[in-house]
């Protein structure tokens, strides 16, 4: 349970970040709140040559009003998102999913860039992000460009940023008044959900998994069976649709098929989803 030996460097502000990633390149790892990397590099899973430490660049810390759409830096913690009035009155999703992340001390420690960057899909708000069709602001050497979310997870722990990259803010939609809901299965509250789904319906009906792949997914056939007039309940037999859950020590991967039907028709019917409202 002790990291191998690394160096670390802390960073002033985003530019000095991206300028010390270039220097270091793969050998290099950013930190945040810590809340994934330190339990990796405890085991030795990640052993990184330096950390560069983002975590007192406060000015990527704000959920501000884009107009038609909330700005959240990538350094702003989960607790920052469960309390924020701006995102409960337009994009409540986020806010709620945020609340249901670990407990109070990763949610008071753990920042929404890190849990996005780090792409575990057993984590809750990559898969929102996916749900809310976000954009990903990410800056480099040559400035800032825009990704889509859907286009950043590639793999397990595998995202489209370049190893000089920083994500630094996370665009999503206003959606005040749309329906949503977050259900996951876990054997504690705070533990990591076998199995997650999350559904936004703004119009169009979105939901994406937590736990049924490699990266976070959207649940596509979910989506085209609701498009088509099918009911929550006929809907959610697609679930499990281009999904690859694993099997574990917690659940076969036939189990975690089970859920996410399961778990899709829950949020489907608590969104109001194939209501007609």
């Amino acid at each position: 349970m002790i990291p191998a030996p690394f160096d670390y460097v802390r960073a002033g502000s985003a530019e000095e970040a991206v300028a010390l990633l270039g220097e270091h390149g793969d050998d290099a790892k950013l930190l945040a709140g810590g809340m994934s990397l330190l339990p990796l590099m405890k085991l030795r899973l990640a052993t990184p040559a330096v950390l560069v430490d983002v975590g007192r660049v406060r000015d990527l810390s704000y959920v501000r009003d884009g107009g038609d759409h909330v700005a959240v830096g990538a350094l702003t913690r989960h607790r920052d998102l469960e309390t924020s009035e701006l995102l409960a009155r337009e994009c409540p999703v986020l806010a709620s999913v945020a609340a249901q992340v670990g407990d109070p001390q990763v949610r008071h420690r753990g920042t929404i860039g890190g849990s996005v960057a780090h792409a575990d899909p057993a984590s809750d708000l990559p898969a929102t992000l996916l749900a809310l069709d976000a954009t990903c602001v990410v800056r480099g050497p040559a400035g800032e460009r825009e990704l889509p979310a859907t286009e950043l997870f590639l793999g397990f722990l595998e995202t489209a940023l370049a190893p000089d990259e920083l994500l630094v803010e996370l665009r999503v939609p206003k959606i005040p008044g749309a329906g949503f809901s977050y259900q996951k299965f876990n054997r504690r509250a705070q533990d990591w959900a076998m199995v997650g789904a999350v559904a936004v319906r703004n119009g169009a009906t979105r939901v994406a998994l937590v736990n049924m792949g490699t990266t976070p997914l959207r649940a596509r056939g979910v989506e085209e069976a609701l498009a088509g007039g099918a009911s929550p309940a006929e809907a959610a037999e697609r679930a499990a649709e281009g999904t690859e859950p694993s099997t574990d020590v917690n659940a076969s991967a036939e189990y975690r098929e089970h859920l996410a039907r399961v778990l899709v028709r829950r949020a489907l019917e608590a969104a109001g989803a194939g209501s007609g409202a």
